[in-house]
């Protein structure tokens, strides 16, 4: 039986959000694989790109994937990025199912509009520039998944959603 929940989709999307709401109502143990990758190699994810590059961190991302989808009864948030990588997605996949928080361009610049730390929400294109990364991933985000939720909603009724969908 697959039992973990694999949260994906696009910077806030509201994958950590839910992921750790998930969590606690079901008495689980949560993951933000990004975070993860972090604690286990002490250095934030701008270190290790800047220091390492982008492919040393897909890297890092899918070994942390793997011994993340191990564990049995997990909820695991992954970065924007990972289902990108199709071994990722088959890592995923073979212990649990995989839900894609769907959000619009609006969404993502009203939820982040305090967040100083992404660049991509630093330009004064965002809202162009978001909706041509969406437009690029949406179909990767929805072939990986198990599961397309919308997103846009309020964070109980999403939660209610995947939890449903779950079991």
């Amino acid at each position: 039986m697959k039992n973990n929940i694999v949260l994906t989709g696009f910077m806030g999307s509201g994958k950590s959000t839910v992921g750790k709401a998930i969590a606690d109502r079901l008495g689980l143990d949560f993951y933000d694989l990004d975070i993860y990758i972090e604690q286990t190699q002490n250095m934030k994810i701008s270190e290790i790109f800047k220091n390492f590059g982008e492919e040393h961190f897909r890297n890092l991302e899918t070994l942390a994937a793997a011994e993340l989808s191990g564990k049995s009864g997990v909820v695991i948030s992954c970065g924007g990025g990972t289902v990108l990588r199709k071994e990722n997605v088959e890592i995923l996949k073979a212990n649990g199912k995989i839900f894609y928080l769907e959000v619009d361009a609006e969404t993502v610049i009203k939820r982040l509009e305090n967040d100083t730390s992404r660049p991509l929400l630093q330009r004064e294109d965002k809202f162009e520039e978001i909706t041509r990364l969406l437009n690029i991933r949406k179909p990767i985000y929805e072939v990986a998944s198990d599961y397309k939720i919308d997103a846009t909603c309020d964070i109980k009724n999403t939660v209610d959603k995947i939890i449903e969908l779950s079991f």
